[in-house]
């Protein structure tokens, strides 16, 4: 059993928006587990939500790159916004994106990538980048989207300069259709990608344990109501339904009309185009998720400088 440490019972609240004390019960009947924690305070109905994504506490840019059917994202991380700022940080992060379209996602085969016109790779760059402007930088990840007959459809939010910016989003659409006729679309659909955060393009392709977590999670909800088995078997059935419209991209509300579903707007564009179209495939960054930042002790620190 892990220890319940103040900080995971912190972690749990601010994942949660639950009590103090309702977060160590829970904490203390999973043995410590904070998913099995969080899952138990939604069943007992004190926890509203629990898909807080990891915070964003790190600096850096998201490089959008795309040649013809093949596209890629990249995440660079520093330790400040200020770095970001920098022309010449900016341009390590567009060029490798670049390269990332011919050597794919693996970061580690990408740190090994020669640098054009630098007799270093790419590893080697970002570790004289390092030495050069004084900060500490990672190349985090990388996502590489190819797609046979069709296109790619890409947008970056916040963007610095094009292709750079805090959020990327690629979409790999199969069609007959060329991008004169349906490209727009395509980037429309990136849009809502980066703005909505999809988990899966649709049910079909979501990870089968999440159902099952968040099954398992309303089946308890609805026996709280004290409902016969077969009635609640289809309030499940319904709410499931609700997280499928949350979470499949296919399924979730078009922010571009606010009315449409993402499948049925994409269908009817190719349509009005004169063709099919579906989506087979999206990567989707945004800056620094899932990264905690180091919580500093202002106190404590002053108190380390005037020596106590």
């Amino acid at each position: 059993m892990a220890e319940i440490t103040a900080s995971l019972v912190k972690d749990l609240r601010e994942k949660t928006g639950a009590g103090m004390m309702d977060c160590k019960k829970a904490l203390n009947e999973t043995a410590g587990d904070l998913e099995a924690a969080v899952d138990w305070l939604r069943k007992k109905g004190l926890a509203a939500a629990a898909k807080k994504a990891g915070r964003v506490a790190a600096e850096g840019l998201v490089a959008l790159a795309v040649e013809g059917n093949r596209g890629a994202l990249v995440e660079v991380n520093s330790e400040t916004d200020f770095v970001a700022r920098n022309e010449t940080f900016q341009g390590f992060v567009e060029t490798v994106a670049k390269l990332a379209l011919k050597s794919g996602a693996d970061v580690e085969k990408l740190k090994a990538v020669a640098y054009p016109g630098a007799g270093r790779t790419v590893g080697e760059e970002l570790t004289h980048l390092i030495s050069t402007i004084g900060e500490n930088m990672t190349l985090r990840r990388a996502a590489v989207i190819e797609i046979g007959k069709g296109l790619l459809g890409g947008y970056v939010h916040n963007a610095i300069r094009p292709g750079l910016g805090k959020i990327g989003a690629l979409v790999a659409i199969e069609t007959g259709l060329d991008s004169g006729k349906i490209g727009d679309t395509a980037k429309q659909v990136a849009m809502h990608v980066a703005a909505a955060n999809p988990q899966s393009v649709s049910r079909e392709s979501l990870d089968k344990s999440a159902i099952e977590r968040e099954r398992s999670v309303l089946s308890e909800q609805a026996r709280a109501s004290g409902k016969a088995e077969d009635i609640i078997a289809k309030m499940v059935e319904g709410r499931l339904r609700k997280f499928y419209e949350e979470v499949c991209l296919v399924d979730q509300v078009f922010i571009i009309d606010g009315e449409s579903r993402v499948g049925a707007a994409l269908e009817k564009a190719a349509k009005t185009a004169g063709g099919q179209a579906q989506i087979r495939e999206f990567a989707r960054f945004a800056l620094g998720e899932g990264i905690e930042r180091e919580q500093a002790d202002f106190a404590a620190e002053v108190a380390a400088a005037a020596g106590h």
